[in-house]
């Protein structure tokens, strides 16, 4: 078995112990960003049918390299509007909306014959300036300038807990994304996905009812620095 194949097992293992019993399914989404076309074959070989990419110039190489294979492509960077044209002709999600214009350049740009967009709002439930996303209370004006955007399917919310070791805050950030999701929700705006949870944090995430995962570190490893030129 390869490490990649292994890691995933142990993935899974994580994810099957936080639902402690709950039939929730959750989708893993295999972070690739610094990965080989030849990695994300492997990981794609042990099961993996989600990717999620942050730069669009490599993600566009990679999408073209692994034409040949069903991926589903997820973009979970923050994106500039000048680059949606890319992103709406080559993915199938994407996570970091946190701004009607750039939901608008994305339907704009979305090719006809590839259907509608998924995306999810990025929120900022940690209250960091360092993290992309709009305010919670801001998130419901939102939802229904998006939900109304033809070529947009809005399917749910994203977030980023703080960088910590704390269990407990970790899930008082992802409650607060859960909440979110269920008002909006009860306004008239239904929504089925919740992505949140990484590497060091999905137990806890899965525990407040993330129903999507993005992992990279805990599959692929610690990428490796680039050398300073």
């Amino acid at each position: 078995m390869s490490t990649i194949a292994s890691n995933l097992q142990a993935i899974r293992r994580r994810i099957s112990e936080a639902l402690q019993g709950d039939s929730r399914e959750i989708t893993l989404v295999a972070v690739t960003k610094q990965q080989a076309p030849d990695q994300l074959r492997e990981a794609f070989a042990a099961g993996c049918r989600d990717f999620g990419e942050n730069y669009v110039q490599d993600a566009v190489a990679k999408v073209a390299a692994l034409s040949d294979l069903p991926i589903v492509w997820h973009f979970i960077g923050h994106l500039q509007s000048n680059k949606a044209r890319e992103v709406a002709a080559h993915f199938d999600w994407v996570h970091g909306v946190d701004r009607s214009r750039l939901a608008q350049a994305l339907a704009r740009a979305r090719p006809t014959g590839r259907g509608d967009l998924n995306v999810c709002l990025q929120v900022n439930i940690s209250d960091e300036a360092t993290k992309g996303g709009v305010a919670p209370e801001g998130a419901l004006a939102l939802a229904r300038e998006v939900a109304a955007i033809p070529a947009i399917r809005l399917r749910g919310l994203m977030g980023m807990a703080s960088f910590t070791q704390d269990v407990a805050l970790q899930r008082r950030q992802f409650g607060l994304l859960r909440r979110l999701r269920d008002e909006i929700g009860a306004a008239g705006i239904p929504m089925d996905t919740l992505s949140m949870g990484m590497s060091q944090d999905l137990e806890a995430a899965v525990a407040e009812g993330a129903t999507l995962v993005r992992i990279g570190t805990a599959l692929f490893g610690e990428r490796q620095r680039k050398a300073a030129a």
